[in-house]
C-alpha cells in the first residue's frame, strides 16, 4: 500500500486528509461561492457531509483509488483547500485531478504552486501516464490554472452536469507524462 507523503512548496504544505479536517471542510465548503463552480459540492452543504466525505476519501486511499491532500499555508497553518487525485485507473494509468480553495485564498497563485508537486507525485509516485481535470465553462479561472501548468484542453462536454437545476457545459483538460517531462510528441 502506498504511504501518502506530505508535500511542500515555498508557501504551502500538502498533507494527508484526516478526520480532524471535518470542521474546516464543513465551514469552507458551506460558502456558496465555493459550491457555485464545484461540480460535486452541494449548497447548502449538509451537516455531517464533511465527516462522510473524509471517511469515503480515506477508504478510497486505502483501496488505491484516490489520494487527497489538504492545502495549508506553511507558516499560518490555516486550512485553505483540498486537491485530490481520484478515480485512479491502473489499467489505463490515468486519474482525475480535482481541487478547490477557500475564497480568501483565491488569486494568490496557490493552485499553480500546488500543481507542481502534485503532478510530480501523480507521474512519479503513482506512475500515471495521464491526469485530467474538468471545470465548468463559466469558471475560466480553473482553466487558466490548468493551461498555465501544462494541461491541454481536449474538449467541451455540452451540458455535462446539472448544477442547481441548470445544465452546464464543462471543459476537459489533460496532461500526459511526456508533456510534463517536456518530451516531443
Amino acid at each position: 500500500m502506498l504511504v501518502q507523503p506530505t508535500l511542500e512548496t515555498n508557501r504551502l504544505m500538502l498533507r494527508p486528509l484526516t478526520h480532524a479536517d471535518a470542521l474546516s471542510i464543513q465551514e469552507l465548503a458551506s460558502v456558496r461561492a465555493i459550491a457555485d463552480t464545484m461540480i460535486s459540492i452541494p449548497h447548502p452543504y449538509p451537516d455531517g457531509e464533511a465527516k462522510r466525505h473524509i471517511s469515503r476519501q480515506i477508504a478510497e486511499f486505502k483501496a488505491g483509488h484516490s489520494v487527497s491532500f489538504v492545502i495549508e499555508r506553511k507558516y499560518e497553518k490555516p486550512f485553505c483547500g483540498v486537491i485530490e487525485i481520484r478515480d485512479i485507473e491502473r489499467e489505463h494509468s490515468q486519474a482525475e485531478l480535482s481541487f478547490w480553495l477557500a475564497v480568501e485564498a483565491w488569486g494568490q497563485g496557490y493552485m499553480s504552486e500546488v500543481l507542481k508537486p502534485i503532478l510530480c507525485f501523480g507521474f512519479e509516485n503513482l506512475d500515471l501516464n495521464r491526469l485530467y481535470a474538468y471545470h465548468m465553462v463559466r469558471n475560466p479561472g480553473s482553466g487558466k490554472v490548468l493551461q498555465k501548468n501544462g494541461f491541454v484542453q481536449e474538449g467541451v462536454l455540452r451540458q455535462r452536469v446539472q448544477k442547481w437545476g441548470v445544465f452546464e457545459d464543462v471543459k476537459l483538460w489533460a496532461i500526459l507524462r511526456r508533456d510534463w517531462h517536456g518530451e516531443a510528441a
